[in-house]
């Protein structure tokens, strides 16, 4: 008669470490939980037949990994806390918070009550949006900063007043986003992705190989996904597939350098895979459900968040270097810029890390910094998205803009001298009159040619 034992544990808070306990012999499955150090309780379960057994058995541990964040240790082990991370500062609290950006102009966070801050590296902060809906992400294109909501709504955040950039349908429940060059690629909830043009234009959408597609990356002429099924990469000017990789687990997470992608899983692991062929690099395993992952430029290091709020360091050969605890909840975004790790959490909680050698190093001895809490007494009241513009007398001090009629359609075109009238602009549809004129700080041809693209504040003209 075979028999199997799997010893489990969750370090819990203080002092309240648990374990749960599940032996097979023959057909019977028996569990014991709770306290580490307790007895615990048990229940005993006799199955018609020892596969049945085997399969109960290991739904069950499956279950405590996956969901409860439970980990394997040796009975009697412990499995304890990892040390604290030497957080520099925190910033907010109260609501989820999934979008977060940084670079070297500071870093923004977003929530699920709407409220984007931007904040300076010290912790200081710069702005507050005040969105209509909960903020999924926050992502980059060059100079322009968007924000996707659950408004379906996508918001630039580059002037002193948010504009509508791109509209979807409302309710089609928008995972995540990303921009290249004005072309937005979205991953929906069901499993759909889709790419719309710098005019607001949808010029596809298709279904991927599963559903809830948390992850998008744009690049050039591809745009890669991640669902519940693994990743694949697509042609983004018309969707058709180049590749799709099956993973073990469901994607919850994606992040891009150069050459390679990092996906994070539900099964514990961060996975490298390289872009142009979906082919399998590197595996950096971890101990729970990888939330986030990032890397440090061309992936010399990786970093990756789990559900149980701890992060990890790894080297680009897939080495643990370190795990460390949060201490303000799990990394649902996180980004690394400039010796920093920044992390978005559960808690709503936006916190900068030092992750240095030296601070690691002192933290895993025990010796962190007081972290400083930002004070939000001090933050500025949110600037709601508007149509409204403040007006300007005179073109001395930016770029003319003229809205026409193009068919059914209003289209923006530069009229200041020095640029090129047969192309377009991109630029917030809500604010497009025919016939007005508009002023802005400026605008810059797009990578690949063919429109401008406007940004900063846009004043009407009169």
């Amino acid at each position: 008669m075979s028999r199997r034992t799997d010893y489990l544990e969750h370090p819990g808070s203080g002092s309240g470490a648990k374990f749960y306990e599940v032996v097979r012999v023959g057909p019977r499955v028996t569990v014991t939980y709770g306290r580490v150090g307790k007895a615990g309780r048990t229940r005993t379960v006799e199955h018609a037949t020892e596969r049945e057994a085997v399969a109960d058995a290991a739904h069950k541990v499956y279950d405590k990994i996956i969901y409860g964040r439970y980990v394997r240790t040796a009975k009697g082990a412990g499995i304890g806390r990892p040390p604290q991370a030497p957080v520099l500062w925190r910033f907010g609290g109260g609501s989820r918070a999934f979008g977060l950006f940084a670079d070297e102009r500071g870093c923004w966070v977003g929530n699920q009550w709407g409220e984007v801050y931007r904040l300076h590296h010290d912790g200081t902060v710069s702005a507050r949006f005040q969105l209509p809906a909960g903020v999924k992400c926050i992502v980059a294109d060059g100079f322009w900063i968007y924000a996707g909501c659950d408004d379906g709504r996508v918001y630039d955040l580059g002037g002193k007043v948010p504009r509508v950039a791109y509209e979807l349908a409302e309710g089609v429940g928008v995972y995540w986003l990303d921009v290249d060059d004005g072309t937005l690629g979205v991953s929906l909830k069901n499993g759909r992705v889709a790419v719309v043009d710098h005019e607001g234009e949808l010029q596809w959408s298709r279904a991927g190989e599963g559903r809830e597609a948390w992850m998008v990356r744009c690049a050039g002429d591809a745009l890669y996904y991640g669902d519940s099924h693994g990743v694949g990469r697509l042609q983004a000017g018309d969707g058709s597939p180049v590749w799709h990789v099956r993973l073990p687990s469901e994607v919850l997470f994606g992040w891009q350098e150069r050459d390679s992608l990092y996906v994070g899983t539900k099964k514990n692991e961060v996975y490298r895979l390289a872009k142009d062929t979906g082919a399998q690099e590197v595996v950096y395993p971890c101990d729970a459900s990888v939330f986030s992952c990032t890397s440090a430029p061309d992936g010399r290091h990786v970093f990756a968040g789990d559900n149980d709020s701890s992060i990890y360091c790894f080297d680009e050969l897939g080495e643990r270097l370190w795990k460390l605890a949060t201490g303000c909840g799990s990394a649902y975004s996180m980004q690394y810029h400039d010796g920093r790790l920044y992390i978005a959490t559960t808690t709503g909680t936006l916190a900068c890390i030092d992750v240095t050698e030296e601070a690691v190093l002192a933290a895993r001895g025990g010796v962190v910094p007081r972290a400083a809490d930002v004070e939000t007494a001090e933050v500025p009241d949110g600037i709601e998205p508007s149509t409204v513009l403040e007006t300007a007398t005179s073109a001395d001090e930016g770029v003319v803009l003229e809205c026409f009629e193009d068919g059914s359609r209003t289209r923006i075109r530069v009229v200041s001298p020095g640029y090129d009238p047969s192309w377009n602009v991109q630029f917030p549809k809500g604010v497009r009159e025919p016939g007005a004129r508009y002023l802005v700080e400026g605008v810059r041809p797009a990578v690949r040619g063919g429109f401008y693209r406007a940004y900063g504040d846009i004043r009407r003209l009169r």
